[in-house]
């Protein structure tokens, strides 16, 4: 964000706060009688938003809020920059001498001020008046955007009390974006099991057959034009929403990598999700898991790639006991997350043999990494090794190598790691024949091969 922007944007919230002030008060007011009964949301108009772009305008823009929605996410915007505005709903009720129960709220375990709960919002929005209550109930319902697009959440973790009681807190993901704009990028934690991925390769660093390369072109081609084919084609009827592929192929064959170009090359962030580290031996935990990284990646323009897929999503069991019937279930909530998801799916495997055909037929594309030919092996030396800074020996002869050891790219970037370490603390510094032969023959062992 430039400095015009963050000092707009500063504008602009320090505006939307100026409002929520006077609402504020002048509840407090009609709730102590002091004031004939009014609206306090037609008496007090909401501020007029600036033309030019800045974060929280952008957003309030975007969703065309009512003065009511506007309302609630500055509420809960407030803890977050000007947590002491909402010092005066920690005054006590003298009569019962604690905080006024109408009033809502919770306390942190770390900040001292007053955290919104939905009873707050609802104290401004409607007063005591029950019908206004019954009006803006909708403002907290499932199908509204706050929920819908993962703005807002009433923390309802007690099922036996009322959900108005929870704590309303703005996402981490709104939180980013109204503050600076910024995509937000959540870490790795048992509730988010998913790590962002990045590759500072190119399209011309891989190797892959023009098949191949077509059938990816295809889902890029997807991400540029799928609102013009959902919407202005009217497949929307007759397809489902996004894009699932199935990866495989020998481990080292570039599909990662082909996933994270992907990302590089259409904007999209890539989420890298080893299944085999997410399933759990718990019953009902694999979903947990789970659970909330799609909640997190419903309205975002993310591509999911599930690594070691055929973890989880192997031919199923016969159901013979509780166990199976669980992995069956996993495996089916998965399916059906995945069908569900909006944006683009990758599903990566070493063995497609392991995957139930049922399965594979719900993806639109299934593409074959094979493991590369000499012609396309001796590419990959060249490039790794030829017109560097570390220098090659006399005796190093990469067509002879590419010739006589089959080997995936991510084996040769093996290789390459390996050859460097020798030539770096040699004089000259020169990589050697022998340790590329070397280099091979440790992934070959890998692999369970050896050579004589």
């Amino acid at each position: 964000m430039n400095a015009e922007t963050l000092v707009g944007n500063a504008v602009v919230i320090e505006r939307e706060i100026s409002w929520f002030r006077e609402i504020m008060e002048l509840r407090f007011e009609l709730h102590g009688g002091k004031k004939a009964e009014c609206d306090p949301l037609s008496s007090i108009t909401p501020p007029a938003l600036p033309k030019l772009g800045t974060p929280y305008a952008d957003i309030v823009r975007k969703f065309d809020m009512s003065a009511a929605e506007r309302l609630v996410l500055i509420l809960a915007y407030i803890p977050h920059v000007r947590p002491e505005v909402l010092d005066p709903f920690l005054i006590q009720n003298q009569s019962v001498q604690r905080r006024f129960t109408e009033f809502g709220g919770v306390t942190g375990s770390s900040h001292g001020g007053f955290l919104p709960t939905g009873e707050t919002s609802m104290f401004l929005l409607a007063g005591s008046d029950i019908r206004a209550r019954l009006r803006f109930h909708d403002l907290f319902g499932a199908e509204h955007y706050f929920h819908t697009h993962n703005i807002l959440q009433l923390d309802h973790r007690h099922q036996d009390e009322p959900p108005l009681s929870s704590a309303l807190r703005l996402t981490a993901e709104y939180v980013e974006r109204l503050t600076s704009g910024r995509a937000y990028h959540p870490p790795f934690s048992p509730e988010f099991p998913a790590q962002r991925i990045t590759t500072p390769y190119e399209w011309h660093d891989l190797v892959l057959d023009e098949p191949i390369r077509r059938e990816i072109d295809d889902i890029a081609t997807w991400v540029r034009h799928h609102d013009t084919l959902m919407n202005e084609w009217m497949l929307r009827k007759r397809l489902k929403p996004g894009f699932r592929s199935l990866f495989y192929g020998p481990p080292g064959t570039g599909k990662t990598m082909t996933a994270c170009l992907l990302g590089k090359t259409t904007g999209l962030s890539v989420y890298r999700i080893d299944l085999s580290k997410v399933v759990s031996k718990y019953i009902g935990e694999t979903e947990k898991n789970l659970a909330s990284l799609f909640d997190h990646a419903q309205h975002q323009d993310w591509i999911l790639f599930f690594d070691e897929a055929d973890s989880l999503f192997g031919k199923r069991t016969e159901t013979r006991n509780a166990n199976d019937r669980a992995a069956n279930q996993q495996v089916s909530y998965l399916l059906q997350r995945i069908e569900d998801f909006p944006g683009i799916v990758i599903l990566s495997t070493n063995l497609r043999t392991q995957l139930d055909d049922a399965f594979a037929r719900r993806f639109q594309s299934v593409i074959r990494f094979r493991m590369p030919d000499a012609e396309q092996r001796l590419r990959l030396w060249d490039d790794n090794f030829r017109n560097k800074p570390y220098q090659l020996a006399a005796d190093v002869d990469l067509g002879k190598v590419a010739r006589d050891y089959e080997i995936s790219g991510g084996g040769i970037i093996n290789v390459l790691r390996y050859a460097c370490l020798q030539a770096v603390v040699r004089t000259p510094q020169e990589i050697h024949a022998r340790d590329l032969e070397f280099g091979v023959r440790k992934e070959l062992h890998k692999e369970g091969k050896f050579l004589n």
